[in-house]
């Protein structure tokens, strides 16, 4: 049973919403002092959520990755705790590989005592007794740097696409990299772009071009569209007209790019819903039960259905939650406004 708050926001989101896309809004987990950052996929007929679980949002060597299952989506249980001692790790993203297998991938930060030394990416493989140890991600000597982060990688024909970026200095730099064994990435190209680019992810068109949505972390911080053909060396760039923290998306079967991630308002930072396209074109379908610390999404298409994780703490704490959404109600609502 959801709490009253949860329910009230719920209310009045879905009475804001004329096509009533938003089924039902859950809080999945709760347990630790802070859980944040969250992923979810559908593989072999069940449910993976990921989740980072730590003391705060960004200070501390205590954040581990949990990996909850479901068969159905409504019970949860803990099939994973992946850990690393004196370590921070971050961001879980999970994914399958080249072969087939479901993987995580997660930002491994470095300390002494209380000082940052660097960040190295990691991974997670499931296998028949769970997720493995992590394994160093190794980044081309050509553009590695101490504070590498591979935020996410998707596959395609046997290969992982990721995008490395490098918070260092007064100008970030962000590199598309390929793998043939989720281990091991090699540069493409690096993306011409000013303002601190940084979080990515990247999806393909049935035709195989590349898109990538990327949030900007100078400048005017505005998200960026971008899109390649293959060998995906030479980028298309489109500015949105919003910040979008953690954003992630997914490509209908027609073809519409729906994302989500943290929108920036006077009001303070909610995790909302939107459509954009290849040129620069946002539209705000809905914004979820949130506020304060709150965004990183995961986001699965099931049948008509849009299963979408996020992390908030506008219940007082941050917690992990679980909507689910009509697409065609969702889609029907944007054209409304």
């Amino acid at each position: 049973m959801l709490p009253a708050l949860t329910l009230a926001l719920l209310a009045s989101t879905v009475a804001q919403d004329p096509a009533h896309a938003l089924i039902s809004v859950e809080r999945i987990w709760d347990r630790a002092e802070h859980q944040a950052f969250t992923d979810l996929v559908h593989r072999d007929g069940r449910w993976y959520l990921a989740f980072r679980e730590g003391s705060s949002h960004a200070t501390g060597r205590d954040g581990v990755t949990r990996v909850l299952g479901s068969e159905d989506g409504l019970e949860w249980r803990t099939v994973g705790l992946i850990e690393e001692e004196g370590g921070d790790l971050r961001d879980a993203k999970l994914a399958v590989d080249g072969d087939g297998r479901l993987m995580v991938v997660m930002g491994g930060s470095r300390y002494s005592g209380s000082t940052l030394l660097g960040r190295t990416p990691k991974v997670s493989f499931l296998g028949s007794r769970g997720f493995r140890p992590c394994i160093d991600i190794e980044i081309d000597p050509a553009i590695a740097q101490p504070f590498d982060w591979l935020w996410r990688v998707t596959s395609r024909q046997g290969k992982a696409y990721g995008v490395v970026y490098q918070a260092e200095g007064a100008e970030w730099a962000a590199h598309l990299v390929v793998s043939e064994d989720a281990l091991s990435y090699q540069h493409v190209t690096t993306f011409e772009l000013e303002g601190k680019p940084n979080e990515t992810t990247l999806r393909f068109l049935d035709d195989g071009t590349l898109v990538a949505l990327l949030r900007r972390e100078g400048g005017d911080g505005r998200a960026m569209a971008g899109h390649a053909s293959p060998p995906y060396s030479d980028w298309t760039w489109a500015k949105l007209p919003l910040r979008l923290g953690g954003p992630n998306f997914v490509v209908l079967p027609g073809g519409e790019l729906l994302a989500s991630g943290r929108d920036y308002t006077a009001n303070g930072a909610r995790t909302i819903l939107g459509r954009f396209d290849l040129e620069g074109s946002w539209t705000t379908l809905l914004t979820l039960p949130s506020g304060g610390d709150t965004s990183y999404p995961g986001m699965v298409v099931r049948g008509d259905q849009l299963w979408l994780s996020y992390y908030s703490s506008h219940e007082g704490k941050t917690s992990v939650y679980l909507a689910r959404l009509r697409i065609p109600n969702l889609l029907a609502a944007g054209e409304e406004k």
